[in-house]
Order: structure tokens, then C-alpha cells, then sequence
């Protein structure tokens, strides 16, 4: 019995050398024996899983405690902007790996930049299973997420939030120094996305303000003249260029073997 037992350890520390990456990416991931069909699979213990399941929820809880005014205000753009409701971005906001950002944003000359994407990404259902072949059991999903833009590929909705000073972000300012937007490139299409936002939001918007600060005169100036003329200039080359890209001639590739054996 003993030897049957050893046996049957070094059979199992073999199939756990096999798989490689497939454990090593999930730590707490236990090997089971094959199956009678001979497949390898990886499956979490039950008391692993409610391990799992329970830190993650101590995880989120401390997160939605730290929910303030300030959350709240990027919470409400983003349910607006996307079309979901606050709850569902607050869900997915606490449960984000990246969720430290937001304070990294909200501090004192921090970060310029807080970039969020929601588009369609795969998704492990919940008892998930490693197969034999190495593939995952999933399915896509949209997903609303933190990203930093350079990582991710964007294909579906960017929503951005962009500081306009080095001020601490408080929950009475937070409106004034905190500028949101959203590039909508749907199925990749960021050149039409940002041309959008240029053509029918920013240009728009610029040319109606009065107030240019210190810049006297305002649209009379004639430097505010020419940056708009520049901007005007820009998205005209813009959508000339994505014009170009989604006309391109594609060519065909000939096999010229036939006719160099012909010569």
C-alpha cells in the first residue's frame, strides 16, 4: 500500500511538471489525478474557493468604504457617459485590480490621467476548468475596467477623466479641476472615434467659450484665431487619413513559381 502510494505522488508531481505555466498561474490551484478518459484537469477544492471567495469580498468591502464625494462624482460621469447605472460602475470599479489609481489620480500632482474601457473581454464562467489542451472555459463579456492605455487594446468605449492642475482632487473641487470625456472606437475604429470627439464635441465647444483666462479679447485674439485654425486644420487630416486607411488598396499575393519554372 505504501509503494502504491508513492507511486501515485510521483504520478501526480509528473503531470504537475507537464502542465508548467497552466499551475504556476493560479498558485492555489491543486492538481487532480487524471480522469478515467485520461484528460488533465485543474479544478479549485471547494474550501479553496470559498478561501478565494472570501477575500475578495473583505477586499471589495474595505474598497466601498473609501467611496466618497469624489468617487461618487467619477462614478456618475461614467453610469452617464456608458449607460450604466451607478451601482454597476461601482461594482466593477471595487473590483479592479487597478483600483488604487483613483487615489493616485485624486493626489496632489498625481496622475494626469485616469483611463477607463468598456468592451467586450473574455471571461471565465464560474467553475472554471483547465482542459487537457490547455484552453479555458470562457466566454466574452463586456467589462467595464481601469486601464493605463498601454496594455489593453481598445475596441469598444474609452472613457477618459484628465486633471487640469497639480491640486489635491477634493470632493468641493473635483468638478471644476476634473474634465471627463468619451472616445467611442467601436470594433477598434479609433481614428473615427477621435475625429468624432474633435468634430462634434471639442471644436464646437472651443469655439463657443468667451473666457480664454489671461488671452484677452477671447475668439477676437488672434492666437485663439489660429489655434483654431490649427485644430480645424488637424481633424480635416484626420478624417482625410481614416479615409485613406479604410480605402487602401489591398494586394494580392502571386505565387511567381509558375512562372520562373516557365521561363
Amino acid at each position: 500500500t505504501e509503494s502504491k502510494h508513492r507511486r501515485r505522488g510521483g504520478d501526480l508531481r509528473t503531470r504537475s511538471t507537464e502542465l508548467g505555466p497552466a499551475v504556476t498561474g493560479s498558485p492555489l490551484t491543486p492538481v487532480l489525478p487524471a480522469s478515467t478518459t485520461g484528460k488533465k484537469s485543474i479544478v479549485l477544492s471547494s474550501e479553496t474557493r470559498k478561501e478565494l471567495a472570501k477575500q475578495a469580498k473583505v477586499s471589495k468591502e474595505e474598497r466601498r468604504a473609501q467611496i466618497d464625494e469624489r468617487y461618487k462624482y467619477l462614478i456618475s460621469r461614467l453610469a452617464d457617459g456608458i449607460g450604466l447605472t451607478e451601482q454597476q460602475v461601482e461594482e466593477a470599479i471595487i473590483s479592479d485590480d487597478k483600483f488604487q489609481l483613483i487615489e493616485q489620480f485624486f493626489a496632489p500632482s498625481g496622475l494626469k490621467k485616469l483611463l477607463f474601457f468598456y468592451q467586450d473581454v473574455l471571461q471565465q464562467k464560474s467553475n472554471p476548468s483547465l482542459r487537457s489542451d490547455g484552453s479555458t472555459n470562457s466566454l466574452l463579456q463586456k467589462k467595464l475596467f481601469i486601464t493605463m492605455g498601454s496594455t489593453e487594446n481598445i475596441t469598444g468605449t474609452c472613457a477618459f477623466f484628465l486633471r487640469t492642475s497639480d491640486k489635491v482632487i477634493t470632493a468641493s473641487n473635483a468638478s471644476q479641476e476634473v474634465n471627463f470625456g468619451i472616445f467611442d472606437c467601436t470594433n477598434g475604429n479609433i481614428l473615427q472615434g477621435l475625429e468624432f470627439f474633435l468634430s462634434q464635441i471639442m471644436v464646437p465647444a472651443l469655439k463657443s467659450q468667451q473666457n480664454w483666462g489671461a488671452v484677452k479679447e477671447g475668439l477676437k485674439n488672434s492666437q485663439i484665431q489660429d489655434f483654431l485654425y490649427s485644430v480645424d486644420k488637424f481633424v480635416g487630416t484626420l478624417s482625410s487619413s481614416r479615409q485613406n486607411i479604410e480605402d487602401k488598396i489591398q494586394l494580392t499575393k502571386v505565387d511567381i513559381d509558375i512562372y520562373i519554372s516557365n521561363l
